[in-house]
């Protein structure tokens, strides 16, 4: 049994809060916990998956001051004291969905031999990933496109403005509308989130070989 009860539309109505200090509240008491459970439950799963022992790290939003956060997430990466400069596993919420993605974001110094191996690789990538996966270049926007858009052109493009552009990112998973019944079920969405990272395993062991 899971620790996860699953999602409710309360969950999502937290980001309509407004102030930084209501709305961190809200966040710390509804979502963080349910998204530390979530991610604890897939540690072991992911950690096996990848060959790498895999840490749990719930968002903080810590160095927000003024403007309260749009999103929150928990992250699974290969290292206890932090996750931004590693490729890691995240599961999160926007207002309008849940998200589970891999992400190499722009704190990450793999990041341009990154984009080199993702061309190198470009065919399997394209074969491999389901047309309803989506890709994001930039963490901090809700926006995504999905896989099925996604020609030999778009993915260069994507490629090249992670290799070129400072603040470019790479994330590629699923977007859950808030309002899909898979969200309630806290088992099925447990065994959706392990699903997904195990079709995403290859974009991870991709990095690997860039240690």
């Amino acid at each position: 049994m899971t620790n996860f009860k699953g999602f409710t539309q309360r969950d999502f109505d937290v980001f309509t809060i407004p102030g930084l200090e209501n709305r961190m509240e809200a966040l710390k008491e509804h979502i963080s916990p349910k998204l530390e459970a979530i991610a604890s439950e897939l540690a072991p799963d992911v950690t096996a998956m990848t060959g790498d022992e895999m840490f749990v790290h719930v968002a903080r939003h810590a160095r927000r001051k003024t403007n309260p956060p749009n999103d929150t997430w928990a992250a699974l990466a290969s290292n206890k004291r932090g996750y931004k400069k590693l490729p890691h596993f995240q599961i999160g919420l926007w207002e309008t969905h849940v998200f589970i993605w891999f992400a190499v974001i722009y704190e990450s110094p793999i990041k341009e031999n990154y984009a080199d191996t993702l061309q190198s690789h470009k065919k399997e990538i394209m074969n491999h990933i389901p047309d309803h996966f989506v890709w994001s270049g930039d963490h901090t926007k809700p926006e995504a496109i999905s896989h099925g858009e996604v020609d030999s052109d778009k993915f260069d493009a994507m490629s090249d403005r992670l290799k070129n552009v400072k603040k470019a990112e790479i994330l590629c998973g699923q977007q859950i509308e808030r309002n899909d019944s898979r969200l309630k079920d806290p088992e099925g969405f447990i065994n959706l989130c392990r699903d997904t990272f195990q079709t995403l395993e290859p974009l991870y062991r991709y990095t690997k070989k860039l240690d």
